[in-house]
């Protein structure tokens, strides 16, 4: 009975040691503090790579330049992590190797996704040479050149420390938000990534000029030149939007989330200010207005001041729709409604036969000024976000004196 006593407080005592040690491997399998660099693969030899901060083993922090992306739905499974990015549907699904992460960034409802990889580095982009340029200042910019179909132009805005790039893309639709890379030798790469949209620019710089390509994802790929031009401008984003002849009002009506079909001819919107945002909860330059409005909208809201968006989704059922639009009304506190003006497609076109009063619609987003008497005073095409820096003061200046404007009238 002795011998058998002993051997069973021997095995207890290696259970327990085996139980710790096993326990022991399951940390192991949580994220590690630091700052990594990740790579989303396009191909054999090009990836689109970003930066992230692991505070603890359930927050990180994504890293554009000076935009930080807090990622708080973060949940393991023995050796792999699954990263639920904010706002968007991206997710990230990677196995935990030592100090690195191995899997898949996945878009579920575009059917889309890209092979990712991550691990501990400070370094953005790797750099062979010390920078041979400076493209610091303004680009007159066209992607797609010399096609019919897909040519359209942009500005391009860098600022430049060392062989560090900063700056972004402005087009006539909105801005390419916050782009961060180097200049390596003459050779200029920059990239972002948002929960959702990756974003690679490689080009090669003279002294006047850059030429080079543009990556969305592993979908999408265009040539773009650049040429320096201090005092190139856009077209105005007030006259790109229009309503046709004959209408000086917008009208619709689309349903909330409880399925009540709103319109503008309802008691909360007679009489009053009205901003109507064009808008769709995938696209990146709506949540930078989404963003904006939402906080003004807070500080402002008065008895003559109301705000109504309209969601272009491409989720593929209404539920979906509504729980993404749900998503970013609590990410982002919006108290304003939004309303379900399609599903299953965010097709310009399809959107045009949704509000036949306009020219069309041009951009996500677009936002339509209405006066107290309902009838259509401006709409602005596009969103100079945060990214564009001056561009962005001057663009909520204006909003503000023009909204306050008709408030006064």
């Amino acid at each position: 009975m002795k011998n058998l006593s002993y051997l069973l407080l021997i095995l207890v005592f290696f259970a327990c040691k085996t139980e710790d040690k096993n326990k022991e491997k399951l940390l192991e399998t949580k994220l590690k503090e630091g700052l990594y660099r990740a790579d989303l693969k396009i191909d054999d030899s090009i990836t689109i790579p970003f930066s992230f901060k692991v505070k603890d083993e359930t927050h990180l922090t994504i890293l554009n330049a000076d935009e930080e992306i807090l990622v708080d739905e973060i949940t393991y499974n023995k050796d792999s992590v699954y990263i639920k990015l904010p706002v968007f549907e991206g997710v990230i699904k990677a196995k935990i190797d030592e100090q690195k992460l191995i899997g898949k960034f996945i878009m579920p409802e575009k059917g889309r996704q890209m092979d990712f990889n991550a691990s501990l580095n400070s370094n953005r982009f790797d750099s062979a040479e010390e920078a041979k340029r400076n493209v610091e200042g303004v680009w007159e910019t066209v992607f797609s050149p010399g096609s019919k179909e897909d040519s359209y132009n942009a500005k391009g805005i860098f600022k430049q420390n060392g062989n560090k790039v900063t700056g972004t893309f402005r087009t006539t639709t909105g801005d390419y938000r916050y782009l961060e890379g180097i200049i390596d030798g003459n050779q200029l790469k920059l990239s972002t990534f948002d929960g959702a949209h990756a974003f690679l620019f490689t080009g090669k710089v003279s002294d006047s000029l850059i030429k080079g390509h543009f990556y969305s994802g592993a979908h999408w790929k265009e040539p773009f030149t650049a040429k320096r031009n201090l005092d190139y401008e856009l077209p105005s984003a007030d006259s790109l939007t229009y309503l046709k002849e004959g209408y000086d009002k917008i009208v619709f009506s689309f349903p909330d989330e409880k399925g009540k079909q709103i319109s503008l001819d309802d008691e909360r919107y007679r009489d009053k200010v009205v901003l109507v945002q064009i808008m769709g909860t995938w696209c990146p330059n709506c949540l930078d207005e989404s963003t904006y409005l939402s906080d003004y909208y807070k500080k402002n809201k008065s008895d003559n001041f109301e705000i109504v968006a309209l969601a272009f989704e491409y989720a593929k059922t209404k539920e979906k729709a509504f729980k993404n639009i749900n998503r970013l009304k609590d990410r982002l506190k919006i108290t304003y409604p939004i309303l379900l003006a399609q599903v299953g497609s965010s097709s310009k076109s399809e959107a045009n036969d949704k509000l036949p009063m306009l020219n069309h619609v041009l951009s996500y987003p677009t936002t339509i000024f209405i006066d107290k008497k309902g009838k259509v005073r401006k709409i602005h095409t596009g969103f100079n976000g945060p990214a564009t820096g001056e561009k962005h003061t001057e663009f909520k200046t204006e909003f503000e004196h023009f909204v306050q404007e008709l408030i006064n009238e």
